[in-house]
């Protein structure tokens, strides 16, 4: 299959978004923290010239929301979640729907699950239990036996989910699953976590209905030394990992295959990310084991730079801090897993600029539907034409690809190799000297129809449209002469502050043309040409910016 072949058929391809939307109202694992979002700064707290912009901080635990669990959550010694490739979370899978099998508290087998799909060797497993239903995004659950006539639906989602028997696990690893799923809150059964002892009541009636249906105790049924080892030590070594709180578009593939994609934000520290997970079918008119042929045949090229501690913010914002909250070590045994919280502002790391964050009446990036986040597109190399505080134009865009209406653009400067994980790291060049666009750049964005940006340096915005220009007079005055000498003009006659201030934010957020910042990874050995690029960004309803993953696929 060639390129445009390939992309005409990812383009047409049937999208199921499977995420669960992530706000502060989410409920998270019981104990665990819930999302704050704090505003530090408004568009009109700048100062020195120009707007400033809608800046958050996050406070939050990664059980918030559709997240992966890593195999350092119970094994510390497991692959950090930066170092699990994309391959290990992206495949051929399929979706069982059980729901009719499952009733509150039921334990689920094997049998169950082969009694609705065929399942593979090394697929990706979503279970469907039907507990999705009870999510806190979804229409109330109406039970006249409940009080105020509706059920609680966080305990639904959270503590009367079924779960899988020891059975599925050491199945599950036969099988050399890549990922399980979950449409509930854990993939565990909640009475193999510590909601056990924090909800007793609850516990006794899991264990009453698991005595009448086969005579045997909670304890019988799971031995905690064996189940401990099983699902602390066995699988994460097995590196078959979780994916929980599964939700969204998961009713439309029930026992169907597809290919499945988990896409983790890259923690470095944290035993577990928050993910965006979506589904691809065949299009119409394509059997589903040629589409499924073309996606194995396919590669990923996986721009995200690793989320770390280590990863320099913007130069005035919050870094990222993670403070573990629970050891696998210091909990009840056999029920302990490691837990973090994080705090962090959002514009460091591969993020995608929202609407919001310069444009208050734009959406939050929850709102925005995954449609608009993925398409065909293109990465202009443009890294031999430019230079520190180099000014890069559509024409040296079009100098290297066809750039069509609609199109994502990726545009590669060469400055991710200055960025914090490379062997030619240098900070400062890459905060405050990177290349920006030409004043006209803007416009032609806007008359193209570009659907989003993505950039490999801190900024879609040359450094000195922004506040830097004031903050490092030095490289101002540098950049000022060398503008001079390339187009004959100086700064603010080629940028008039009220035009051009923040250019690529003010000028284009309103046009709904946003942009990803810190583009890197794959990135740097990735050619200039057309591409199928897609943004998979936690649902965050609050959030003005969010982390996520960004990846072109090819054929």
């Amino acid at each position: 299959m060639n390129r445009e072949d390939f992309i005409k058929m990812l383009t047409n391809a049937k999208l199921y978004d499977l995420t669960q939307k992530c706000s502060i109202f989410t409920p998270p694992h019981p104990h665990e923290k819930s999302l704050e979002v704090h505003f530090f700064k408004r568009v009109t707290g700048a100062y020195g010239g120009g707007q400033g912009a809608n800046g958050q901080i996050l406070n939050w635990s990664n059980t918030v929301g559709t997240h992966l669990v890593g195999e350092t959550a119970f094994h510390s010694g497991g692959r950090a979640i930066a170092d699990i490739p994309l391959t290990d979370l992206c495949g051929p899978g399929v979706v069982a729907d059980i729901s009719d099998l499952v009733s509150d508290y039921s334990i689920y087998t094997p049998e169950m699950i082969l009694s609705k799909v065929e399942v593979k060797k090394g697929d990706i497993l979503i279970v469907n239990t039907g507990y999705h239903k009870y999510s806190w995004d979804q229409p109330d659950v109406t039970n006249p036996a409940a009080q105020g006539g509706v059920e609680s639906k966080e305990f639904g989602f959270l503590v009367r989910h079924p779960g899988p028997s020891m059975e599925f696990y050491r199945w599950a690893m036969d099988m050399e699953l890549k990922v399980i799923g979950v449409d509930c809150g854990a993939a565990e059964h909640p009475m193999n976590t510590p909601i056990r002892r924090w909800h007793e009541d609850h516990f006794k009636l899991a264990e009453e209905k698991l005595k009448k249906e086969t005579g045997k105790t909670w304890d019988e049924t799971f031995p905690q030394g064996e189940y401990y080892n099983l699902t602390h030590i066995e699988m994460p070594k097995k590196h078959l990992v979780l994916a929980e709180a599964i939700v969204g578009d998961i009713d439309k593939l029930k026992n169907k295959r597809a290919w499945i994609c988990i896409m983790p934000i890259p923690f470095k520290e944290v035993e577990t990310a928050w993910s965006r997970v979506f589904a691809w079918t065949a299009p119409d008119g394509m059997s589903e084991d040629d589409f499924m042929a073309a996606m194995k045949k396919s590669e990923m090229i996986d721009m995200t730079v690793p989320f770390s501690v280590q990863t320099p913010q913007w130069l005035n914002y919050v870094p990222l801090t993670v403070t573990y909250t629970k050891r696998v070590g210091g909990q009840y045994f056999g029920m302990g897993r490691n837990g973090s919280i994080c705090n962090a502002s959002i514009h460091l790391g591969t993020h995608m600029d929202g609407e919001k964050h310069f444009y208050p009446n734009g959406r939050t990036i929850g709102e925005v539907p995954l449609s608009d986040w993925v398409g065909p597109g293109v990465i202009a190399d443009i890294s031999d034409v430019v230079s520190d505080s180099s000014v890069y134009t559509p024409k040296m865009i079009m100098d290297k690809v066809e750039v069509r209406e609609g199109d994502i653009l990726i545009i590669k400067t060469g400055w991710h190799k200055f960025g914090w994980n490379s062997k030619d790291s240098d900070e400062f060049r890459y905060m405050v000297k990177h290349p920006g666009p030409s004043p006209d750049f803007s416009a032609w964005a806007i008359k193209m129809k570009i659907k989003w940006i993505g950039v490999d340096a801190v900024s879609a915005d040359h450094p000195m449209n922004t506040i830097m220009r004031i903050w490092h007079p030095k490289t101002f005055a540098e950049a000022n002469a060398k503008l001079i000498k390339d187009f004959g003009k100086d700064w603010d006659q080629l940028y008039p502050l009220k035009d051009y201030y923040q250019d690529m934010h003010l000028n284009l957020f309103p046009h709904t043309i946003v942009h990803a910042e810190n583009l890197a990874g794959d990135l740097a050995t990735a050619k200039s040409g057309r591409y199928y690029i897609g943004c998979y960004l936690q649902r965050a309803m609050e959030a003005e910016s969010m982390w996520g993953r960004f990846v072109a696929f090819k054929e």
